[in-house]
């Protein structure tokens, strides 16, 4: 496993996350909560994944409805490895049906800390979150908050998740007119089939020192050629459970370019999914990438990618047949 340092932090942090957004149901969605792995399958996942060297865990106060958490905490407590492990969890998403239950506001941060810290087991945070931009409270609060956190020390440090580049120069300059800490993190979607980040946030990044971990790397599961234009969605696969999230990719135009993607990774020998991780992770904007397999198999198989050394030139190649050239 590589480690590397995040943003402007000493925390050193693996190349690949382990997402838990799958223990106790389908991320913060209530109506898929029981949904996803159980405890006995979130144990055995986090168990592998330490034995790998993946010693990240990624999570939310919203996941599950707290299970995702509980769990978490309960194996952590269990394996006795709560200081060979690095915990990030996040605020902001509604962890219940009042306005007052999601939002950046101080209150609710100083809240759902409290509750994220019992639920596991913990005295601290390494890494806290916000889960989305609160337009409703201003961003010196926010900051102050997570500030205010860090004095304490219920958390080392704090980041965003979900956000624009305005929304990370706005939390720096914020941060610098108040003498706060600064956000280390930026967490935001980046893909083969999603590269947005890349002309957004990833120059906003870089000038304030923002370590950036990339979530959905194999887009919700496209990029492992799961989806086929001449069939039907896998019972329980991501677009049969939220096909709101990647519905936007299924048409003719996204299943020519994955066609050309599996002959391009066949060409060197790979899988289309661990072409895709490597790709993402070879990308020298990305601190590390957040996974999230469902068995310790599919583990084992991402972390083939970390084998896969795609110089700038290849990356460049791959990069124009995701965008619809010839490569």
């Amino acid at each position: 496993m590589r480690y590397d340092r995040l943003g402007n932090t000493d925390l050193g942090v693996p190349a690949l996350i382990l997402g838990c957004g799958n223990f106790g149901g389908i991320g913060s969605t209530p109506e898929l909560f029981g949904h996803g792995d159980d405890e006995n399958a979130a144990f055995a996942l986090l168990d592998h994944a330490l034995t790998l060297g993946v010693t990240m865990f990624d999570t939310a106060n919203s996941y599950g409805g707290g299970r995702s958490e509980e769990w978490l905490g309960r194996w952590i407590a269990d394996r006795g490895v709560r200081d060979e492990t690095i915990l990030t969890t996040k605020v902001g998403n509604p962890v219940g049906p009042r306005r007052e239950d999601s939002g950046l506001s101080r209150r609710h941060i100083h809240q759902q800390i409290d509750a994220s810290l019992r639920r596991l087991r913990t005295d601290r945070i390494d890494l806290y979150l916000t889960h989305a931009p609160d337009p409703a409270t201003p961003i010196e609060e926010t900051a102050s908050a997570f500030d205010e956190l860090i004095q304490a020390g219920k958390i080392l440090h704090y980041g965003l998740s979900n956000v624009s580049a305005d929304d990370i120069e706005k939390t720096a300059a914020a941060a610098g007119h108040l003498g706060t800490a600064q956000p280390a993190n930026l967490q935001c979607g980046y893909n083969l089939l999603d590269r947005t980040a890349a002309t957004d946030v990833f120059d906003a990044c870089s000038r304030h020192d923002i370590g950036l971990t990339a979530y959905s790397p194999l887009a919700g599961g496209w990029l492992t050629g799961k989806y086929r234009a001449d069939r039907p969605f896998p019972e329980g696969s991501r677009m049969t459970l939220r096909p709101d999230w990647y519905g936007h990719l299924a048409n003719d135009a996204t299943f020519e370019i994955l066609e050309n993607l599996t002959a391009t990774a066949a060409e060197r020998g790979l899988s289309l999914a661990t072409m895709a991780l490597a790709w993402a992770l070879t990308d020298p904007a990305v601190t590390a990438v957040v996974i999230g397999p469902r068995s310790p198999e599919q583990l084992t198989a991402m972390c083939a990618a970390l084998d896969v050394p795609l110089t700038a030139p290849e990356r460049a190649v791959i990069t124009r047949t995701a965008a619809g050239g010839t490569g």
